[in-house]
C-alpha cells in the first residue's frame, strides 16, 4: 500500500473517530440546548471526509474480499439516547434518491446519525487492526451505499432545524 493511501486512511480515521466521539458526547448530554447546531457541525465535518472518499479513485482490495471481523459494537444505546434528546424533532421526511425514488420517506435523525456511526466503526476496526486499505475500501463502499445518504439526509434536516430556530421568530410589536 502506498504512502498516499496510508496518509488518506489516517485522515479519514481521524474524521471518523472525531465524529464518533462527538456523537457520544452529545448523546450523553453535552452541548445542552445547542445539540442541533453541534450535531450539524459533526455531520458536516464527517461528510467532508465522505466527499473525499467519493472523489478519490476506487479502492480495490487484493483478492477483492474483506477480511472477517468479529461483530461490530452495538450503537443502539447511542441511538436511544439521541432519540430521547431530540424528542419531537427526531422524525422528519426525506426523499431517498432524487433521481430514482422521489417519494417522501419517513426518517429519524437518531437512526441516520447512528447508521453513519456504525459504518465508521466498522472501518475503524479494520484501520486499528493495521489494515488501512480495508478500512478505506469499507468507508468508501459504505459511503456510497449507506452512510453518505444518511449523513446527507441528516445534514439537510439539521440545517432546516437550525434555520427554523434562528429565522422563525415572532414578529415584534411596535407601538405608535
Amino acid at each position: 500500500m502506498s504512502d498516499e493511501w496510508n496518509a488518506f486512511a489516517d485522515r479519514i480515521a481521524v474524521h471518523a473517530q472525531n465524529y464518533l466521539d462527538g456523537l457520544s458526547r452529545l448523546a450523553g448530554g453535552e452541548g445542552g440546548d445547542a445539540i442541533l447546531p453541534l450535531l450539524l457541525v459533526e455531520v458536516a465535518q464527517v461528510s467532508s471526509a465522505g466527499a473525499q472518499l467519493g472523489a478519490s479513485q476506487d479502492v480495490i482490495l487484493s483478492g477483492n474480499w474483506e477480511p472477517h471481523l468479529s461483530e461490530d459494537p452495538d450503537v443502539d444505546a447511542v441511538r436511544t439516547a439521541l432519540a430521547e434528546r431530540l424528542g419531537p424533532v427526531d422524525d422528519y421526511a426525506e426523499v431517498f434518491d432524487p433521481y430514482k425514488d422521489t417519494s417522501v420517506t419517513p426518517y429519524r435523525l437518531s437512526d441516520d446519525l447512528t447508521a453513519v456511526a456504525a459504518d465508521l466503526i466498522h472501518g475503524l476496526r479494520h484501520y486499528q487492526a493495521g489494515r488501512p486499505l480495508e478500512a478505506l475500501w469499507w468507508w468508501q463502499y459504505s459511503y456510497f451505499n449507506t452512510w453518505g445518504n444518511h449523513a446527507g439526509a441528516a445534514m439537510r434536516a439539521l440545517q432546516a432545524l437550525v434555520a427554523h430556530t434562528r429565522l422563525d421568530v415572532a414578529e415584534e410589536r411596535t407601538t405608535v
